[in-house]
């Protein structure tokens, strides 16, 4: 069992990213963090490598002229979203995220999913995964 979990990782795939057809995970490949080695930067996915509470956030930076949103996923199920629909207005970007707490058993896949026709900017460190292990089960 893994003592301490915790990561951060940020999405760097060179600006802006997206939109795509169909919603698809989005690969946080930069790794700033990764006690116990849980997050898999290859993937996208934290897989936790013990039971117990979980605490999860995920930001994103987006320009306004697209639709943008975040989704977490746990076990291919939606936890939460962030999601803005850009309408006309006097902002140019946007800035959202989400949090939440989990109970995950050993093995447990979570994710953060872009979903279809949504951009984001994917680049100086503005979109974030981030988890951590509060407590073990």
């Amino acid at each position: 069992m893994a003592s301490k979990v915790m990561f951060t990782a940020v999405a760097d795939q060179g600006g802006k990213y997206g939109p795509f057809p169909s919603d698809r995970t989005l690969v946080f490949n930069t790794t700033i963090t990764n006690v116990g080695g849980g997050y898999d930067k290859t993937s996208g996915e934290f897989t936790a490598p013990s039971s117990g509470y979980y605490y999860f956030t995920f930001f994103y930076h987006a320009e306004k002229e697209d639709m943008s949103g975040l989704t977490l996923i746990k076990n291919d199920r939606i936890v939460i979203k962030a999601y803005d629909e850009n309408k006309p207005g006097p902002n140019i970007c946007d800035n959202a995220g989400n949090a939440a707490f989990l109970q995950l058993n050993a093995g447990d896949r979570v994710y953060v999913r872009l979903p279809a026709k949504c951009r984001i900017y994917a680049s100086d460190r503005t979109t974030s995964f981030s988890g951590f292990m509060v407590a073990p089960m």
